[in-house]
């Protein structure tokens, strides 16, 4: 009989690379891995795990049990999906990553929604960029995903996961209200290469596209601040050092001396989908999730009109 919480160390030591890895992400200490790993190789009668320097390497049977292991994990998830379906509550504990912005604008609704209408359901939210949250998905570190892409910028979805439309948030240009394009109904990037900027540090995927709004422009913009979170970039803004990208979505109130003007050629917009593994697909626990996301793209107030 193969120990299915063996398998499961043996491929979290692949996926993390070492039993170190392995250990910090299974809550166990890297002994316990250890000796879960050389249980298995009496199980199964093959070597697993090699030395390589300082570390270990997964040896060709190693490897196949690993991809083999994923594989019976994804059937294990989806049995246990279904028969907590089969009993229809959503209980027990659900792991949400979402991007900054949605855990501002979209997450506090969701909780509080889900503590009324799953009031057995437990939900751990952590704040992670979308491209690793797609990855803590497929890894099964997280069970559901809030994430956006912009338009022009792709998000690979892996083949084991499923994604869900929430809404499409758009990104305003904020300037200082004593700015000459306060007053503008919209403004191109063209328009803007002469403005001082505050971006996001270039690594993150709204700043990837805010490389890609200023392609077809003469010259690039001169970015003289970068700053991860944008109530930073609105405090620049409204100190008029500098204008700034800003999406709608948990954006809030803006102060008195900041105007919000539209963009176009091209428009700045993200879609916001959700995502989840597709062994994940009958758990009621993620469907509550689903289901309570679904309708956001009507609540303005989410992600709202420019102005202020």
């Amino acid at each position: 009989m193969i120990d299915l919480v063996a398998v499961e160390a043996l491929v979290a030591v692949d996926r993390c690379g070492s039993v170190g890895g392995a250990a910090t992400e299974l809550g166990f200490t890297p002994s316990a891995v250890s000796q879960q790993v050389k249980r298995l190789e009496r199980q199964v009668d093959a070597v697993l795990l090699e030395r390589a320097g300082r570390g270990v390497v997964l040896t060709a049977a190693g490897r196949r049990l690993a991809a083999e292991g994923r594989a019976l994990a994804a059937q294990v998830e989806e049995l246990r999906s279904r028969l907590h379906a089969d009993e229809g509550r959503p209980v027990g504990l659900v792991r949400l990553a979402a991007f900054a912005t949605a855990v501002r604008g979209l997450v506090p609704d969701l909780l509080a929604g889900l503590r009324e209408s799953a009031p057995g359901l437990d939900v751990e939210v952590r704040e992670i960029d979308p491209w690793d949250a797609v990855a803590e998905v497929a890894a099964g570190r997280c069970d559901v995903a809030l994430v956006h892409h912009w338009e022009g910028i792709g998000l690979r979805i892996p083949a084991g996961l499923r994604s869900e439309r929430v809404l499409v948030d758009t990104a305003d240009v904020l300037v200082h209200s004593d700015d000459p394009l306060a007053g503008r109904a919209w403004v191109t990037p063209t328009e803007l290469a002469d403005h001082a900027w505050v971006s996001t540090p270039p690594g993150t995927i709204c700043h990837a596209w805010f490389d890609h709004m200023f392609r077809g422009a003469e010259r690039a913009p001169r970015v003289d601040y970068r700053c991860v979170e944008f109530a930073s970039q609105v405090a620049l803004v409204e100190r008029g050092l500098a204008v700034a990208l800003v999406p709608r979505l948990g954006r809030g109130r803006l102060p008195a001396d900041v105007v919000a003007v539209p963009v176009r050629d091209p428009e700045p917009t993200r879609p916001v989908d959700v995502v989840w593994r597709a062994s994940m697909t009958a758990s009621p626990a993620v469907a509550a999730v689903r289901d309570r996301l679904r309708g956001t793209s009507d609540a303005p107030s989410r992600a709202g009109d420019p102005g202020r």
